[in-house]
């Protein structure tokens, strides 16, 4: 799941219109003391032709190939204004040290959440939910959104389906799973969401659909990256 070079491209849809692009790469190993992560970022940002919705985000985080997060940065703008966040995970001091301001440059709160045990943030738990998709199990899974410890709960159930998409030429091998989030994240998502990721070593997620404040969304793969792999093709 962490592979060296991938870069996944999804289109983020509310009902009939295209709100915008998320893209996530994994961009190389770094070699931690007693460890192995991997960098991670994420791109997400709205079309220009959406009317009253202008969103930029970057995200940052060192995936640890234990699947949990060892370093968060993000940053966020909506209109004019614009914040970041620093999350440092200490797991040997069982802390995380938190840094957030309106400019990057400039700290204007610090702040320490207590660790009992691994903790993910939004982008690690990307790839967690990849590494554990074939797995039969309900998990409590916390998470680090907002400054805030919340949970994260994901039905993993290894039910094999088909979805199809604008950009695979062909149905596609896909195990769903389905959640809930208590928190309240980018474009307002919040609360049920659930998954399809290709069925296959991979585990790339193809769809996935997310409540948000007004409604929903449904993410799709639109391009991909990823050493020669091919999006496995559905039964007949």
């Amino acid at each position: 799941m962490l592979f060296e070079g991938e870069e996944l491209v999804y289109n983020v849809r509310y009902g009939f219109i295209d709100l915008g692009q998320v893209k996530v790469r994994t961009v190389g190993r770094v070699d931690l003391p007693g460890s192995l992560a991997y960098d991670c970022v994420a791109n997400i940002g709205s079309y220009e032709s959406v009317p009253f919705v202008t969103l930029r985000a970057l995200y940052q985080s060192q995936v640890d190939t234990g699947f949990f997060a060892r370093r968060f940065y993000g940053r966020s703008s909506e209109g004019k204004g614009s914040t970041f966040s620093r999350y440092f995970f200490d797991y040997q001091s069982n802390r995380v040290i938190m840094e957030t301001g309106r400019r990057d440059s400039v700290v204007e709160k610090r702040d320490t959440v207590g660790l009992s045990g691994p903790l993910q943030d939004g982008l690690s738990l990307f790839f967690l939910a990849r590494q554990q998709v074939r797995s039969v199990r309900r998990m409590n899974i916390p998470t680090l959104v907002m400054e805030k410890k919340v949970n994260t709960f994901i039905d993993f159930r290894n039910e094999r389906t088909s979805v199809e998409v604008e950009a695979i030429g062909h149905p596609v091998d896909v195990v769903r799973f389905d959640g809930t989030a208590e928190f309240v994240g980018l474009f307002g998502l919040t609360g049920d969401f659930e998954g399809w990721f290709s069925n296959d070593d991979a585990r790339v997620p193809i769809q996935a659909k997310m409540k948000v404040i007004i409604g929903s969304v449904t993410l799709e793969l639109m391009s991909w990256k990823r050493g020669g792999w091919t999006p496995p093709r559905a039964r007949e």
